[in-house]
């Protein structure tokens, strides 16, 4: 009877452990991409009309019209869609862009030895990509097209120098994904003018730094990609984060004014850039963000795996378009809360919790000497991430 007993439990934890990554995994972004390939596919959809029509049905009956016309209206959104992409990358109905030739690239990776950076780096390291991390700490990895420089990409002199040991020593650099950030987590008033000149530095002023810097060969050239990080706090407040949602919200005005200083002012439409503005990343800079952990929260608003994050910005490298990257699916509503009534933008600040996510934060990517290091096992914490 013992025995038996034994093996029920060991059977139950067996089934829980399986269940849990399911249900982790499982979230409003798996149903949208589910749906997008079923039911709201022009493909999928074009069949339904037609096994109506072979079971009997004909025009005009209620069933064979709403299916066709149901139909007419998914292929006209996909279209209506990919005409909007193909319209700001000068694209061709009939014909797209030649395969891209990763043994040609030189990819300049800021913020590249932890996190989404680092990911980045390494995945194309293996596709035998030259990459370039910059960073204010090593990389460690094993891949040798990697190459890095200490670079306190928030400081000029130091973007310039390093620039130009780049050119010399691999040329000059055909993509740029600026990635780089900062968090400090404190209220407005607690603030230091050192905490606020970082988060700036970092956040904003290292993209004009790294622009400056390596996008007059690819204007030159009439080809490259840029790729600017961003959040959903750079188009809605959050408490605790005024100066990180400012610095990401002056990041995605800049780059809206690049393209289209690109398409007009250089004659450069050739050189991509691509903005993604991204929920919370389960990376060590958030480590210590504490989310609401019901089922109704990580169901319609998941946290991003940083693979999830590097696949995307990989798969827009290779597509060679200018396009902006809403992620996890919850990020395409956002602006949209500007255009609510006062109490519904209330009511999604309390839903989502994102007032008080960071009430016990504590900082640990990017702490500057006078803050000392980081508590040992927050740190610890962080890094299994």
């Amino acid at each position: 009877m013992a025995e038996s007993t034994t093996t029920v439990n060991s059977a139950s934890i067996s089934l829980a452990d399986l269940w849990d990554p399911l249900y982790d995994s499982f979230d409003v972004d798996l149903i949208v991409k589910v749906l997008a390939h079923t039911a709201f596919s022009p493909f999928f959809t074009f069949f339904i009309p037609l096994f109506y029509y072979f079971q009997g049905a004909r025009w005009p009956e209620p069933t064979l019209v709403f299916t066709a016309f149901f139909n007419v209206a998914v292929s006209i959104f996909w279209f209506a869609r990919w005409c909007s992409r193909l319209y700001r990358n000068q694209g061709n109905l009939l014909f797209g862009p030649g395969r891209l030739d990763w043994g040609d690239q030189l990819v300049v990776v800021t913020g590249g030895s932890s996190g989404i950076g680092e990911l980045v780096a390494n995945t194309l390291a293996v596709r035998n990509v030259n990459v370039v991390v910059l960073d204010v700490k090593p990389i460690v990895t094993e891949n040798y097209n990697i190459t890095y420089y200490e670079c306190d990409v928030s400081k000029w002199e130091d973007v310039e120098r390093v620039s130009k040991q780049i050119v010399e020593e691999l040329g000059h650099p055909t993509m740029l994904i600026n990635n780089a950030g900062v968090v400090q987590g404190k209220a407005i008033l607690d603030l230091s003018p050192e905490d606020v000149q970082q988060t700036f530095a970092v956040n904003t002023l290292a993209h004009f730094w790294t622009l400056k810097a390596f996008l007059p060969e690819m204007i030159k050239q009439k080809t490259g990609h840029i790729i600017n990080v961003s959040s959903v706090s750079g188009m809605v407040g959050m408490a605790r984060l005024t100066d990180y949602g400012a610095s990401k919200a002056a990041l995605i005005n800049l780059h809206e004014s690049l393209r289209y200083e690109l398409d007009h002012l250089y004659d450069a439409p050739g050189v991509r850039t691509t903005l993604l503005i991204a929920g919370h990343i389960m990376t060590p800079l958030f480590a210590t963000v504490r989310h609401p952990a019901s089922f109704f929260y990580k169901f319609f608003f998941p946290s991003l795996m940083p693979v999830d994050v590097a696949k995307a910005i990989i798969a827009a490298l290779d597509e060679q378009h200018s396009r902006v990257l809403y992620m996890p699916f919850y990020a395409h509503f956002v602006p949209l809360l500007h255009m609510f009534p006062s109490y519904l933008r209330d009511l999604a600040q309390w839903v989502t919790g994102c007032d008080y996510a960071m009430k016990d934060f504590v900082k640990i990517s990017g702490r500057r000497p006078e803050e000392g290091p980081a508590p040992a096992g927050l740190e610890k914490r962080a890094k299994n991430f």
